[in-house]
Protein backbone atom coordinates (compact mmCIF):
# COMPACT_ATOMS: atom_id res chain seq x y z
CA UNK A 1 0.00 0.00 0.00
CA UNK A 2 1.17 3.53 -0.62
CA UNK A 3 2.62 5.08 2.54
CA UNK A 4 0.00 6.41 4.89
CA UNK A 5 0.07 10.14 5.53
CA UNK A 6 0.88 9.74 9.20
CA UNK A 7 0.41 13.47 9.77
CA UNK A 8 -3.26 13.10 8.86
CA UNK A 9 -4.37 9.82 10.41
CA UNK A 10 -7.96 11.02 10.79
CA UNK A 11 -8.57 10.52 7.07
CA UNK A 12 -8.28 6.78 7.76
CA UNK A 13 -11.07 6.70 10.36
CA UNK A 14 -14.20 4.67 9.71
CA UNK A 15 -17.71 4.80 11.15
CA UNK A 16 -19.31 1.41 11.80
CA UNK A 17 -22.58 0.38 13.40
CA UNK A 18 -23.39 -1.87 16.34
CA UNK A 19 -26.42 -4.18 16.25
CA UNK A 20 -28.65 -1.48 17.70
CA UNK A 21 -27.44 1.12 15.21
CA UNK A 22 -25.08 2.86 17.64
CA UNK A 23 -22.13 4.56 15.99
CA UNK A 24 -18.70 2.99 16.41
CA UNK A 25 -15.66 4.93 15.29
CA UNK A 26 -12.56 2.97 14.28
CA UNK A 27 -9.40 5.05 14.13
CA UNK A 28 -5.67 4.65 14.46
CA UNK A 29 -4.48 4.91 18.03
CA UNK A 30 -2.81 8.21 18.90
CA UNK A 31 -0.16 9.03 21.48
CA UNK A 32 -2.77 10.84 23.54
CA UNK A 33 -4.52 7.45 23.92
CA UNK A 34 -1.60 5.90 25.83
CA UNK A 35 -3.16 5.95 29.29
CA UNK A 36 -6.71 5.26 28.11
CA UNK A 37 -5.54 2.26 26.11
CA UNK A 38 -3.71 0.90 29.13
CA UNK A 39 -6.82 1.48 31.26
CA UNK A 40 -8.87 -0.38 28.67
CA UNK A 41 -6.51 -3.38 28.83
CA UNK A 42 -6.64 -3.35 32.64
CA UNK A 43 -10.45 -3.25 32.57
CA UNK A 44 -10.74 -6.43 30.53
CA UNK A 45 -11.58 -9.55 32.49
CA UNK A 46 -8.65 -11.87 33.25
CA UNK A 47 -10.08 -14.33 30.73
CA UNK A 48 -10.38 -11.73 27.97
CA UNK A 49 -6.80 -10.54 28.54
CA UNK A 50 -5.56 -14.13 28.52
CA UNK A 51 -7.37 -14.83 25.25
CA UNK A 52 -6.15 -11.61 23.62
CA UNK A 53 -2.48 -11.91 24.56
CA UNK A 54 -2.28 -15.72 24.79
CA UNK A 55 -1.06 -15.56 28.35
CA UNK A 56 -1.62 -14.02 31.75
CA UNK A 57 -0.98 -10.30 32.25
CA UNK A 58 -2.67 -7.47 34.11
CA UNK A 59 -1.59 -4.68 31.76
CA UNK A 60 0.62 -4.07 28.75
CA UNK A 61 4.32 -3.95 29.65
CA UNK A 62 5.71 -0.46 29.04
CA UNK A 63 7.72 -1.51 25.98
CA UNK A 64 4.69 -3.24 24.44
CA UNK A 65 2.45 -0.24 25.15
CA UNK A 66 4.93 1.97 23.28
CA UNK A 67 4.81 -0.40 20.31
CA UNK A 68 1.03 -0.27 20.33
CA UNK A 69 0.83 3.51 20.14
CA UNK A 70 3.37 3.96 17.32
CA UNK A 71 1.37 3.48 14.13
CA UNK A 72 3.23 2.01 11.18
CA UNK A 73 6.43 0.93 12.94
CA UNK A 74 7.71 -2.33 11.43
CA UNK A 75 4.56 -2.44 9.32
CA UNK A 76 2.30 -2.84 12.34
CA UNK A 77 -0.81 -0.82 13.09
CA UNK A 78 -3.09 -0.42 16.11
CA UNK A 79 -6.68 0.79 15.90
CA UNK A 80 -9.22 1.52 18.61
CA UNK A 81 -12.99 1.20 18.36
CA UNK A 82 -14.68 3.99 20.30
CA UNK A 83 -18.21 5.00 21.21
CA UNK A 84 -19.55 8.17 22.78
CA UNK A 85 -21.06 7.30 26.16
CA UNK A 86 -22.54 10.04 28.35
CA UNK A 87 -20.80 12.63 26.20
CA UNK A 88 -17.33 11.05 26.41
CA UNK A 89 -15.43 9.00 23.85
CA UNK A 90 -14.50 5.63 25.33
CA UNK A 91 -12.55 2.70 23.91
CA UNK A 92 -14.77 -0.37 23.54
CA UNK A 93 -12.39 -2.46 21.43
CA UNK A 94 -8.95 -2.57 19.88
CA UNK A 95 -7.10 -4.43 17.16
CA UNK A 96 -3.52 -4.73 16.00
CA UNK A 97 -2.58 -5.90 12.54
CA UNK A 98 0.47 -6.30 10.34
CA UNK A 99 0.99 -6.74 6.60
CA UNK A 100 3.43 -9.49 5.60
CA UNK A 101 4.54 -8.68 2.07
CA UNK A 102 6.43 -11.97 1.67
CA UNK A 103 3.24 -13.99 2.06
CA UNK A 104 0.81 -11.28 0.85
CA UNK A 105 -1.15 -11.65 4.07
CA UNK A 106 -2.39 -9.62 7.02
CA UNK A 107 -2.16 -11.00 10.55
CA UNK A 108 -4.34 -9.57 13.31
CA UNK A 109 -5.56 -9.84 16.88
CA UNK A 110 -8.46 -8.02 18.53
CA UNK A 111 -10.40 -7.61 21.74
CA UNK A 112 -13.76 -6.17 22.77
CA UNK A 113 -14.59 -4.72 26.18
CA UNK A 114 -16.45 -7.41 28.16
CA UNK A 115 -19.29 -4.98 28.84
CA UNK A 116 -19.82 -4.46 25.11
CA UNK A 117 -19.53 -8.02 23.88
CA UNK A 118 -22.63 -9.29 22.10
CA UNK A 119 -23.39 -5.90 20.52
CA UNK A 120 -21.94 -6.76 17.10
CA UNK A 121 -18.79 -4.67 17.61
CA UNK A 122 -16.42 -7.59 17.05
CA UNK A 123 -18.13 -8.54 13.80
CA UNK A 124 -18.06 -4.95 12.54
CA UNK A 125 -14.39 -4.51 13.52
CA UNK A 126 -13.44 -7.76 11.81
CA UNK A 127 -15.10 -6.64 8.57
CA UNK A 128 -13.19 -3.36 8.81
CA UNK A 129 -9.90 -5.24 9.20
CA UNK A 130 -10.73 -7.16 6.02
CA UNK A 131 -11.09 -3.83 4.21
CA UNK A 132 -7.70 -2.76 5.52
CA UNK A 133 -6.17 -6.03 4.36
CA UNK A 134 -7.67 -5.59 0.89
CA UNK A 135 -6.20 -2.08 0.66
CA UNK A 136 -2.71 -3.59 1.00
CA UNK A 137 -3.45 -5.96 -1.86
CA UNK A 138 -3.29 -8.87 0.60
CA UNK A 139 -4.50 -12.23 -0.62
CA UNK A 140 -5.53 -13.50 2.81
CA UNK A 141 -6.10 -12.41 6.39
CA UNK A 142 -5.49 -14.61 9.41
CA UNK A 143 -5.26 -14.75 13.18
CA UNK A 144 -4.30 -17.23 15.89
CA UNK A 145 -6.27 -17.88 19.05
CA UNK A 146 -6.43 -20.35 21.91
CA UNK A 147 -8.49 -23.46 21.22
CA UNK A 148 -10.42 -22.61 24.38
CA UNK A 149 -11.41 -19.15 23.07
CA UNK A 150 -14.89 -20.13 21.92
CA UNK A 151 -15.98 -16.49 21.48
CA UNK A 152 -13.29 -15.67 18.90
CA UNK A 153 -13.66 -19.04 17.20
CA UNK A 154 -17.42 -18.51 16.93
CA UNK A 155 -16.95 -15.00 15.50
CA UNK A 156 -14.45 -16.23 12.93
CA UNK A 157 -16.66 -19.15 11.91
CA UNK A 158 -19.71 -16.91 11.46
CA UNK A 159 -17.56 -14.51 9.41
CA UNK A 160 -16.55 -17.20 6.92
CA UNK A 161 -13.07 -18.06 8.15
CA UNK A 162 -11.53 -21.49 7.62
CA UNK A 163 -9.59 -23.20 10.41
CA UNK A 164 -6.13 -24.75 10.11
CA UNK A 165 -3.37 -26.07 12.37
CA UNK A 166 -0.81 -23.62 11.00
CA UNK A 167 -0.24 -21.74 14.25
CA UNK A 168 2.75 -23.93 15.24
CA UNK A 169 1.47 -24.51 18.79
CA UNK A 170 -0.96 -27.25 19.79
CA UNK A 171 -2.75 -24.82 22.14
CA UNK A 172 -3.59 -22.49 19.24
CA UNK A 173 -5.84 -22.66 16.23
CA UNK A 174 -5.41 -20.50 13.13
CA UNK A 175 -8.36 -19.02 11.26
CA UNK A 176 -7.91 -17.47 7.83
CA UNK A 177 -9.89 -16.07 4.96
CA UNK A 178 -9.11 -15.33 1.35
CA UNK A 179 -9.39 -11.70 0.28
CA UNK A 180 -11.33 -11.92 -2.97
CA UNK A 181 -12.59 -8.34 -3.23
CA UNK A 182 -11.18 -6.13 -6.00
CA UNK A 183 -9.70 -2.75 -4.94
CA UNK A 184 -12.53 -0.80 -6.51
CA UNK A 185 -15.09 -2.95 -4.69
CA UNK A 186 -13.72 -2.55 -1.15
CA UNK A 187 -16.82 -1.67 0.94
CA UNK A 188 -15.00 0.76 3.27
CA UNK A 189 -14.68 4.10 1.46
CA UNK A 190 -11.46 5.25 3.13
CA UNK A 191 -9.70 1.96 2.33
CA UNK A 192 -11.07 1.88 -1.22
CA UNK A 193 -9.36 5.25 -1.72
CA UNK A 194 -6.19 3.96 -0.06
CA UNK A 195 -6.14 1.01 -2.44
CA UNK A 196 -6.58 3.36 -5.41
CA UNK A 197 -3.66 5.45 -4.16
CA UNK A 198 -1.52 2.33 -3.83
CA UNK A 199 -2.33 1.23 -7.37
CA UNK A 200 -1.65 4.72 -8.74
CA UNK A 201 1.71 4.84 -6.98
CA UNK A 202 2.60 1.39 -8.31
CA UNK A 203 1.66 2.41 -11.85
CA UNK A 204 3.76 5.59 -11.72
CA UNK A 205 6.79 3.62 -10.52
CA UNK A 206 6.37 1.19 -13.40
CA UNK A 207 6.48 3.94 -16.07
Amino acid sequence: MAALRLNDLKQYSDVLRAKDGSEIKVRFVERRDREELQSYIRSLSAGSRYNRFLGALSELPKTELERFIHVGEAGRFTVVATMVVDGFEMIVGEARYAFHADTSSVEFGLSIDDRWQGHGIGKALLKNLECRAASFGAERIFGDTLRSNTTMIGLARKSGYAFTNGAGDWKLVRFEKEILVKPQDIPCASWRLAAASRLAATSSLAV
